[in-house]
């Protein structure tokens, strides 16, 4: 794409959610035209994109017209149809992240072999077609307790995955085409977001600390930067990029990742596009992670990843026992905190733990920004 050409330039994204809304925004600020497809015209991608096309992205048909009239296909989920996206490729269409990448990462169980090939860090894992070869294998010694199962497609946002420590919760596994991998004893969860565009131009953004909600295996909040030495900062930046140049990697990608107790990485999963955590980056570095994401895939060079300042991202989850038409509480009185920056993804459905915005904390020094945070936690709420 020419600089004379970019505003006819037209990107296609396969996804209208909060990550589609926040992709569009920043293309917006190039003259970039978005057409967006997605199943209902109320998502939140569709009042910013010049063009929303209702449709499954996870049929086939649907998904090949839809990216022959595109210059450039995009996502923000990876759960759609690969072989429309492999089809388009063919045809002269280009797809970001690659049909290829795709087919590694949207199976956990692929993903998971590749980055053991590639030597990256990872906890043992078998994979099951059901809860009764789970239980067989538990049986013969070969999975032990406490393992985590994940389905090997479709699960996001912590569906999908579960914990079993205990024979009793044995009750709780995952129907369907499952794996299983040991637990890691976590001192903390980490992501490192990585961008690499076709000249082979490679960028990570500084480590992030990672808080969950127990209660539904989400993000809560994280914190900017990391508490971590700088050895393993590098260690978690150089893992990062080794899986990106391995993956052949357009784009941008999120690595999440283990420190277990004894001070060691693993990598967890791998995400191919914008991602939860980084969405502090909109405030507190130089270049966002969808400016960098539309940096990677158009090959323009790759912009800093500095931090401009510490900073805390709350998920603005849905409250728990509340469900229907989303009433937000305390925003007049978080507005009123300096460094507060509120995001509001225009769900008009709460229900409980439903994503339905986030709120990036800045101060200058860390512990300000986590205290900050802390009263905004207790001050903000989604209810119906």
């Amino acid at each position: 794409m020419t600089n004379k050409a970019i505003s006819d330039f037209k990107l296609g994204v396969l996804g209208g959610g909060q990550l589609g809304k926040m992709l569009t925004l920043a293309a917006s600020q190039w003259g970039l035209r978005t057409a967006i497809l997605d199943a209902g015209q109320d998502m939140p991608a569709a009042p910013v994109c010049q063009e929303f096309v209702q449709g499954d992205f996870r049929d086939f048909e649907t998904v090949y017209r839809f990216g022959k009239t595109v210059d450039l296909l995009t996502i923000e989920i990876e759960q759609i149809n690969i072989d429309a996206l492999e089809k388009l490729e063919k045809e002269g269409v280009r797809v970001f992240p690659s049909p290829a990448n795709l087919r590694v990462i949207q199976d956990k169980a692929v993903q998971t072999q590749f980055l053991i090939d590639q030597k990256i860090p990872k906890p043992a894992y078998l994979t099951f077609s059901s809860p009764a070869e789970i239980r067989q294998a538990i049986d013969a010694g070969k999975v032990r307790f406490p393992f985590v199962q994940k389905l090997r497609k479709f699960g996001y946002d912590g569906r999908g995955v579960r914990v079993i420590r205990s024979e009793k919760e044995l009750p709780q596994l995952l129907e369907g085409e499952t794996m299983t991998e040991d637990c890691v004893a976590i001192d903390k969860e980490l992501s490192v977001i990585v961008a690499r565009n076709s000249s082979g131009e490679v960028a990570a953004y500084p480590a992030v600390e990672m808080v969950f909600n127990p209660d539904a295996n989400l993000v809560d909040y994280l914190v900017c930067p990391a508490e971590i030495t700088p050895a393993i900062e590098k260690e978690a930046e150089m893992l990062a990029k080794k899986i990106a140049g391995a993956l052949n990697l357009i784009g941008i990608l999120a690595v999440e990742m283990f420190l277990d107790k004894q001070g060691k990485l693993w990598v967890n999963e791998l995400a191919p596009r914008p991602h939860n955590s980084g969405h502090q980056t909109i405030e507190s570095s130089f270049t966002s992670q969808y400016e960098q994401h539309l940096r990677a895939i158009l090959n323009f060079p790759l912009g800093s990843t500095a931090t401009k300042m510490p900073s805390v991202m709350i998920n603005l989850l849905g409250e728990a026992g509340f469900s229907g038409p989303a009433v937000y509480e305390g925003l007049k009185e978080c507005l009123a905190i300096e460094g507060v920056k509120i995001h509001i993804y225009g769900k008009k459905e709460t229900r409980p733990f439903r994503k339905m915005g986030h709120i990036t904390v800045l101060d200058f020094k860390r512990e300000r920004a986590l205290e900050k945070a802390k009263r905004v936690r207790q001050t903000i709420k989604v209810k119906a």
